[in-house]
Order: structure tokens, then C-alpha cells, then sequence
């Protein structure tokens, strides 16, 4: 049995390159959007604005918002690796 193969001609045109990334601008989040990002409640980063002890945050006029940078910031600084851990310790006795 024989099997024919088709050969299709090379296309003539070089792909296109691929469009340059801009560099993306600083992302700014409500209350809500920073709260769904970190999954806490928008009334958790509520009371860490007036006690202390949360992401920094912008204050336009009325409005609050937070930077990615800062929210990512902010959780890397609460990362540990047990329990038994001096800095989760000294930190649990502060509160």
C-alpha cells in the first residue's frame, strides 16, 4: 500500500516578532481589591489602618488605596517557618 505525502510550500513571510512588554505602572487597590487579594475581610485592613500593624496605604482625599507592591511587602513580612519560630513568638507577645 502506498501513501502519498503532501508537501505544502514554505510561507514566504517571516512571523512577526512578538510586541515588546511595557513595564506595567504601579497598581493601585481599593480596600475591597486589596482585602480579596490578601483574602481578608475589607474590615480587618479597615481597623489595621486605625490600630496599626497593616499594609501601608495612600490616601487620596477620601480614598484609600493600596500598592500591590506594598500588600506583597506586607505578607512577605509576616511569612514564617514554624510556630516555634523566636520572630512568630516575639510578635504573638506583642499583641
Amino acid at each position: 500500500m502506498a501513501t502519498s505525502h503532501v508537501f505544502l510550500p514554505a510561507s514566504s513571510t517571516p512571523a512577526p516578532a512578538p510586541a515588546p512588554v511595557p513595564a506595567s505602572p504601579a497598581r493601585y487597590l481599593t480596600n475591597s481589591e486589596a482585602a480579596a487579594y490578601l483574602r481578608l475581610s475589607p474590615r480587618t485592613l479597615e481597623k489595621q489602618r486605625v490600630l496599626g500593624g497593616g499594609p501601608r496605604f495612600r490616601k487620596f482625599g477620601r480614598r484609600v488605596l493600596y500598592s500591590m507592591a506594598d500588600l506583597d511587602a506586607w505578607a512577605d513580612g509576616h511569612s514564617y517557618t514554624m510556630t516555634s519560630d523566636p520572630e512568630y513568638l516575639e510578635r504573638g507577645a506583642r499583641r
